[in-house]
């Protein structure tokens, strides 16, 4: 049976604590990000650099 390092197992709860408060972008979400934004890339940049200093709030 294969093991995993304590970095790479730390790294794993990281990942499940993100998913489980629903931090990870999924392929949906992205897709409604760039709908409500009618596909436009600049008011779809805009998005993100609004939404930005939240997650970075969230994270400290």
């Amino acid at each position: 049976m294969k093991q995993i390092k304590n970095s790479e197992y730390e790294e794993f709860q990281k990942y499940l604590h993100n998913k489980n408060n629903g931090r990870i972008l999924t392929l949906d979400g992205l897709r409604l990000i760039y709908q409500a934004n009618d596909y436009d890339a600049e008011k779809i940049g805009q998005h993100f650099l609004e939404v930005l200093p939240k997650i970075l709030q969230s994270e400290k």
